[in-house]
């Protein structure tokens, strides 16, 4: 098991910290999101130390289907192969498996569901992901369950749920079972579980509370900010997050924007990723403290300030909005990689002054001035 010590909280948020076999994440923590063992943009491995990146995040179905995990694993496993040496968490392919396939069965065993890159036919179930993500050898595994649309009927809701606690049941038997096998590359390999139950707020709590009897390495709350609004979304964490573990890391899945983290953090959510800050700065769209900026306006034609004056990113420490937006303008790649490097050290400079302030204790009076700011320029 991974060690994890909360050092401060105030109110609900905790900073803690979460000792792992590849090293330790100070939290609360934005994952930098790399599907495909890389971040989309340009983006290395030695990139994401300059700016600060902790944990990279990958995804089980898309190595699985190319390059393919056993490659991964002949080559030494998702570190060796992407030359990172921090932390890494892979989240189980049950999302992509919901959202990428169009056709799809669902049966107890398991999932069935044709590749979206050549159509060739795939089973996915608790044993596969489990052995996928073990070929990866990542740092931390999430537990297969099934991602289900927001609303759903309820009834559906309920037998969705009680099938994903059986199959986090079977991830854990899997795990432990490669764990102690002698070829296995990472033997002290993490399994977080995840809460799910739409905004169904009394099956969310059922099933934090029975998830919670499994004593796994860490917790998260899963399918959200899959189309409900953001108050539904604050009032599920209102709801379930107190009925998880305390003394273990909670892990808010695809969120969101820097007001989302805020509100999440203030709720005791300490582990968070997002495709915003990538995807974002893909189409020029920038972070700041004042609000988003979109680098492909005219007025920043003569505009020879940085980004965001102050901001020590690679970007912004040598070059001008005037320059990023005509590489964006010239569809020179460049573009596209400084925005994305600007974006994701925001983002990762954002939860450490969060980690910062909740130390001393001033993380209400951060969270409200930030907001206010981010308000003022519209950034919801």
């Amino acid at each position: 098991m991974a060690e994890y010590t909360i050092l401060a909280t105030e109110g609900r948020a905790k900073r803690g910290r979460f000792e792992t076999v590849h090293g330790t994440i100070e939290t609360p923590v934005f994952m930098n999101v790399g599907t495909a063992a890389a971040i989309k943009g340009a983006v290395s491995t030695m990139d994401l130390k300059e700016i600060g990146c902790q944990v990279e995040l990958s995804n089980t179905y898309h190595l699985h289907v190319r390059p393919g995990d056993e490659l991964i694993r002949d080559l030494g496993g998702l570190h060796a192969f992407m030359n990172w040496d921090r932390p890494i968490l892979t989240d189980s392919g049950g999302f992509q498996v919901f959202s990428l396939a169009g056709l799809r069965k669902i049966k107890e065993e398991g999932v069935s569901f044709n590749s979206h890159i050549d159509g060739r036919k795939i089973f996915m179930g608790p044993e596969e992901s489990m052995g996928i993500q073990s070929n990866l050898a990542s740092t931390i595994a999430m537990a297969f369950d099934e991602c289900i649309e927001n609303p759903s009927p309820r009834e559906y809701v309920e037998k969705s749920v009680d099938r994903t606690t059986r199959w986090l049941i079977r991830c854990k038997e899997e795990m432990a079972r490669l764990n102690s096998l002698p070829e296995t590359i990472n033997k002290n390999q993490l399994l977080f579980g995840i809460n799910q139950g739409g905004t169904y707020g009394d099956i969310r709590i059922r099933h934090a509370q029975e998830i919670s009897e499994l004593n796994l390495d860490g917790y998260a709350v899963g399918g959200l900010a899959v189309g409900e609004s953001h108050e539904e979304m604050y009032h599920i964490l209102d709801e379930v997050v107190p009925h998880l573990p305390k003394n273990k890391p909670t892990y808010l899945m695809g969120v969101g924007t820097p007001a989302n983290i805020l509100e999440a953090v203030d709720r005791g959510v300490d582990f968070f990723d997002c495709v915003y800050p990538s995807r974002n700065g893909r189409h020029g769209h920038v972070y700041t403290n004042h609000g988003k900026l979109n680098l492909f306006n005219k007025k920043y034609e003569r505009d020879g300030a940085p980004i965001e004056e102050g901001c020590g990113c690679p970007a912004c420490r040598h070059y001008s909005r005037a320059y990023i937006r005509h590489l964006l303008k010239a569809g020179e790649m460049l573009g596209m990689r400084l925005c994305v490097l600007h974006n994701l050290y925001f983002y990762n400079t954002m939860v450490a002054e969060i980690r910062a302030h909740l130390e001393v204790g001033s993380f209400g009076s951060f969270k409200k001035q930030k907001l206010a700011a981010l308000e003022e320029a519209g950034e919801k």
